[in-house]
């Protein structure tokens, strides 16, 4: 049995091993992608993003457990920033899930971001995918918590959790210039401190500046305290209500499928074009007439283009 067969009857080692290819040979795992095809679709992906230390791996955690105990299998996949020294993900997620670590039916993946910025690994979306044809029901991305830059996570789940705490300080504010555009569910995790209802109240009133036709879906905002498990059924309950509306769904795959295709055809035009020697010569040319002030860089790419169309 080849790998994409392993990985499609569900072998925890075969999805691990498929995963390190896509994350380290991306011309290999295409042909095992390619495999995989007809099997992909089925799950629902989930993200959870927020600042650093507002509690998104002890959530993610509860959730897994939450949806296990509805008879869901879960994939998860923790995005960790990238060790400077051994360019693996530095803070190991796993660790902190290891309730899970003898159930079949949830598999866990740390991933390094490799100081790609959008709070995701470049080999997330392949990731998803293999979990997707592996079976799991349910698909859960912790993204790396990098703050307002984490939108990437909007082009790839189905439904966006965004995570924060009381008494953030400026972090409720700093929201409003980019990360509350993508939540679909806004948590106010670690209800036990001063000041949950405080935070809670802040989102809605920046929620309330919007405007929302009849039957668009508005944020709701929830209150838990993941370390107990309290609230997090209530969070299960709004990402499912979001993500089963059909148009909702059908739009956000959509749009995971264009940036993924748009991605994949930047990426291999780009290769094409270092790879052609006659192309390494315009690109060089170009440098050079840069460098001295001779073409600014739009004229410079706007004759590439011409010279290799």
């Amino acid at each position: 049995m080849d790998l994409a067969d392993r990985v499609l009857a569900g072998d925890q080692r075969a999805i691990a091993r498929a995963i390190s290819l896509v994350e380290n040979e991306p011309d290999a795992a295409a042909g095992l992608l390619r495999h995989m095809a007809g099997r992909i679709g089925h799950a629902r992906v989930i993200g959870v993003t927020g600042a650093p230390g507002v509690g998104k791996s002890t959530l993610v955690d509860r959730l897994a457990a939450e949806y296990r105990r509805m008879g869901r299998t879960v994939g998860i996949l923790a995005i960790d920033p990238t060790s400077p020294i051994s360019g693996g993900a530095i803070l190991g997620d796993r660790v902190r899930m290891q309730r899970h670590v003898f159930d079949e039916g949830v598999y866990v993946r740390s991933m390094a971001t490799h100081g790609r910025l959008g709070g995701l690994s470049h080999a997330t979306s392949d990731a998803v995918l293999i979990l997707d044809a592996a079976g799991r029901d349910v698909v859960l991305i912790e993204t790396a918590g990098v703050g307002q830059a984490e939108v990437d996570i909007a082009r790839t789940a189905d439904a966006s959790i965004v995570v924060t705490i009381p008494d953030a300080g400026d972090g409720v504010q700093a929201m409003k210039a980019g990360i509350m555009e993508i939540g679909d569910v806004f948590v106010v995790n670690k209800l036990d401190r001063p000041g949950a209802e405080r935070a809670a109240a802040e989102i809605e009133e920046m929620l309330s500046l919007r405007e929302y036709g009849e039957g668009t879906w508005r944020p709701p905002v929830l209150k838990t305290r993941a370390a107990t498990g309290e609230g997090v059924a209530a969070v299960v309950e709004a990402v499912e209500r979001f993500a089963g509306q059909p148009a909702e769904t059908r739009e956000r795959r959509r749009t995971r499928a264009r940036t993924r295709l748009t991605d994949l055809l930047r990426q291999q035009f780009v290769e094409r074009l270092e790879h052609s020697e006659e192309t390494r010569k315009l690109l060089d040319e170009a440098v050079e007439r840069m460098a001295a002030g001779e073409i600014d860089p739009y004229a410079a790419v706007a004759e590439i283009m011409e010279r290799t169309s």
